[in-house]
């Protein structure tokens, strides 16, 4: 006799949220107050960052859709033919580790002696005066990267384990 795997409900819930945010958080708070992780990512080209940005949709996309065997792809709710879930499980990865490295200071603790200002007045100076004058935003983009590997697998695994 064979047994038939319950589906789940195709509507995308706020618990759905709160799940992946628990998991997000739970996963991404001791990268981010790390200080390996910010010199890692000092050492980081944009590119490497990049790279990681593409690793944490495919690992996201993956842990939803294909490590999951009762959830269909098709009977998700879409925005533009994205998963809600999945748009939701994206900000949530690249949220949560944004708003801890805010709330625990870490690009300041960490980047004491980067320079912030970041706008048309560091252009003015020529790219490499931009460059470096934008060193703390992007430093902290390339910090950001390099927890959401974590954050993600967080996210999506309470997003299919609670899931009911």
């Amino acid at each position: 006799m064979k047994l038939r795997r319950p589906r789940r409900p195709r509507d995308f819930r706020l618990a759905d949220s709160a799940q992946q945010i628990v998991g997000g958080f739970l996963l991404a708070g001791p990268f981010v107050v790390t200080e390996e992780v910010w010199v890692l990512a000092g050492n980081m080209h944009i590119l490497q960052a990049l790279a990681i940005v593409a690793i944490v949709f495919a690992i996201g996309y993956a842990a939803l859709y294909k490590a999951d065997t009762t959830r269909d792809l098709d009977d998700e709710q879409e925005v533009a033919g994205v998963p809600i879930r999945f748009i939701s499980l994206m900000v949530v990865t690249f949220g949560s580790v944004t708003v801890l490295a805010l709330l625990f200071g870490a690009p300041e603790t960490f980047l004491a002696d980067a320079e912030a200002s970041c706008g048309l007045a560091a252009l003015s100076g020529g790219l490499e005066r931009a460059a470096r004058s934008c060193e703390l935003v992007v430093t902290s983009f390339k910090a950001v990267c390099v927890g959401s590997v974590f954050s993600v697998v967080g996210a999506a695994t309470a997003d299919s384990i609670f899931a009911k």
